[in-house]
């Protein structure tokens, strides 16, 4: 299974609303779709979605590195040179999605010769994912009814809430809004993506002490480092480390520090293989993780679900799946559909992603 071709496509497809939070707005998913091809026919793909404002990539820069850098030093491996393929990426510093699309497309490749899903291959604890929802910035009317529609629609009962606005206030109103209108047994949790300041978090955290969070994540910025410990040493509910968490070793620096105390793994910046490594990590220091989401689309999520589903503690928590629900359209022959709360895994060989060429025709941007 030598690599014998690789190809990063731009596409570009309309979110139906855009999605807001503290650190920026998305409003078009202009992803890359990667491909990596073998000698024997296997092709495996995977999905990039770039975040400028989080890790720095956009998707210029992930076709570029893909195509100038990567390719030219991963060809001729075979796809069961896991371990030198990441010693050739990692001689080049960041491009996390760049190098997570390549290391699971090559695990698709892996499944497909070995006629087996990659959830299976990775760990085969279940064929299913509970589904929590992202909400975003929007008026508390707004943010509910959002809600009561997936829910009501799709059967999802845990949402993450999108806060960190100026001031506070609104989001604390937001959130209150939201548990009077789904009930007690709906799970909620916060994400600030670093918009709070460590006090501005405090308070707010204990003006919303009564409405049973689950989680709290990013509420302020990992720079913060004396003021995110003292928030987190106050806190009653799990921290969880997201964008400041990026490597294995920042997953280190971040719990035994006392700067969280759980952990979001997200396949679309550390693949599968390094995922398995921060999720051993978490496991071996005792820390819940949530699968977390970059925004992706359905090929994106179908990694994911693979993932999360593959291990038993990363299974635990709904993960959050469903971003792709508010695009217009996406690549897959066979769209995703979350039924009663839940995402499966797809059966059959590899991950299951069957691109349809005509919408790829539609959506590429390099023709």
């Amino acid at each position: 299974m030598k690599i014998v071709g690789i190809e990063a496509i731009p596409f570009a497809i309309p979110y139906a609303k855009p999605l807001r939070f503290a650190s920026g707005e998305v409003r078009i998913a202009e992803h890359v779709l990667v491909r990596v091809h073998t000698d024997e026919g296997l092709t495996g793909s995977a999905e990039a979605p770039p975040r400028p404002y989080t890790y720095g990539e956009t998707q210029e820069s992930i076709v570029a590195v893909i195509d100038k850098i990567f390719a030219p030093q991963l060809l001729g491996l075979t796809a069961l040179e896991r371990a030198a393929v990441h010693e050739r990426l990692d001689r080049t510093v960041g491009n996390p999605t760049a190098k997570s699309a390549l290391d699971m497309a090559l695990w698709d490749i892996l499944g497909q010769a070995a006629g087996m899903p990659v959830s299976g291959l990775l760990g085969g604890y279940t064929d299913r994912m509970r589904v929590s929802h992202m909400v975003g910035f929007a008026p508390a009317a707004e943010m509910v009814a959002e809600a009561e529609r997936i829910r009501d629609v799709h059967g999802i009962t845990t949402f993450k809430v999108k806060v960190g606005r100026h001031p506070y206030t609104d989001d604390v109103a937001a959130c209150r809004a939201l548990r009077e209108a789904l009930g007690p047994d709906v799970d909620l949790y916060i994400d600030g993506n670093r918009g709070w300041s460590a006090s501005d978090a405090a308070r707010a955290l204990r003006e919303l002490a009564d409405l049973g969070l689950t989680f709290a994540e990013e509420l302020c910025p990992a720079d913060d480092v004396l003021a995110r410990r003292w928030l987190v040493r106050q806190s009653t509910i799990p921290f969880i480390a997201d964008e400041s968490a990026t490597t294995p070793a920042e997953v280190t620096r971040e719990l035994l520090s006392g700067a969280a105390t759980a952990i979001s793994v997200k396949t679309a910046r550390t693949g599968f293989s390094t995922s398995q490594r921060v999720l051993h990590q978490c496991e071996g220091l005792g820390v819940e993780v949530v699968m977390g989401n970059q925004i992706d689309g359905q090929i994106g999520t179908l990694c994911s679900v693979a993932f999360g589903a593959a291990h038993r503690s990363a299974s635990v928590h709904a993960g959050e799946l469903s971003n792709f629900l508010d695009m217009t359209d996406d690549l897959l022959t066979e769209p995703l559909t979350v039924e009663s709360g839940t995402l499966r895994i797809r059966e059959g060989a590899g991950l299951g992603i069957d691109i349809d060429p005509e919408k790829l025709a539609r959506y590429r941007q390099d023709r």
